[in-house]
């Protein structure tokens, strides 16, 4: 039954095999694999691990998280963001004070990682820049790692080399020490003082004449006259900007309440959303601006 619904339907075909690890490294299976890949099938695994047979090796079933991400991959691949190459970065970054200590602030990705997996979602080609975080790596998503704000700046710069529309959803540290040392500093019972000298500002030095840059403001006070101050500064399409002291949103919920502050001043402004939802209205803001600059 299994293989006569494949076999009719029009819908794209998501297959993630489990079996044996020996019936797996098969050629036969190898074959059959590649066969339907040259079809246009999608495979996804198998993972590494302890098997039926009380083995372990390569023909573990994928985990659900997995299997979701490709079926939504899968359904999504012909979407309003195909062929296009989208870059959104996440997280806080980690400026280093001593060898133990560092600045950083309360980001936890949430928000990034989401608009990530929106943009997979509608058929783009996503490429993830996020600082430390504890979530779990978006499949189908190329992720870079980095920690500090420089880094973070060079590897966006590098990604939105060829890239159509950046989200600037992480939250790098503004400051960094001036100097570093090279010990841990220990406690002497004296005040010690840390000399902060600012950051470069990633979003306003990337350089792409055709990319839509969408900048983030967090904020506690003044919320919209912040926000858009940074638009034509920093050279955005649009800002989305929240009150990271309102119930319900800012850093490390799942949840967020935002405002879209276009170029021109206009604002939108959005109830209470998941912060699934939020990447998407992200998205769907971003589509009419990309279709204009790049057709």
């Amino acid at each position: 039954m299994v293989s006569l619904t494949a076999l009719a339907t029009p819908a794209p075909v998501v297959i993630a095999p489990a079996m044996d690890s020996h019936m797996y490294e098969h050629p036969a299976t190898q074959h059959n694999l590649q066969l339907l890949q040259s079809r246009g099938m999608r495979i996804v695994g198998p993972d590494e691990g302890r098997l039926a047979s009380g083995h372990s090796g390569v023909g573990r079933l994928v985990d659900n998280l997995t299997i979701i991400a490709a079926l939504k991959q899968a359904m999504g691949m012909h979407g309003d963001l195909a062929g296009r190459k989208v870059v959104v970065s996440a997280g806080p970054t980690r400026e280093a004070i001593d060898t133990v200590r560092f600045i950083s602030n309360y980001s936890s990705g949430k928000m990034g990682f989401a608009s990530a997996e929106a943009a997979r979602d509608r058929g783009a080609t996503v490429t993830l820049v996020t600082g430390p975080t504890a979530l779990r790596e978006p499949d189908g998503v190329m992720t870079v790692h980095v920690d500090t704000t420089a880094q973070m700046a060079e590897a966006i710069q590098t990604a939105c080399e060829d890239a159509d529309l950046l989200v600037m959803a992480a939250a790098p540290s503004d400051f960094r020490a001036a100097q570093v040392a090279e010990r841990k500093i220990k406690r002497t019972g004296q005040e010690v003082d840390v000399h902060l000298v600012p950051n470069v500002d990633i979003v306003a030095g990337v350089k792409n004449g055709q990319l839509v840059k969408v900048g983030f403001a967090a904020e506690s006070e003044d919320v919209l006259a912040n926000a858009a101050a940074k638009v034509k500064k920093k050279g955005l399409a649009f800002i989305v900007a929240n009150d990271v002291t309102a119930p319900g949103s800012g850093f490390g919920t799942d949840t967020n309440q935002v405002v879209f502050i276009d170029a021109d001043g206009a604002k939108e402004h959005l109830p209470l959303l998941s912060k699934a939802e939020v990447g998407h209205r992200i998205l769907d803001h971003a589509i009419p601006l990309l279709r204009k600059r790049r057709g």
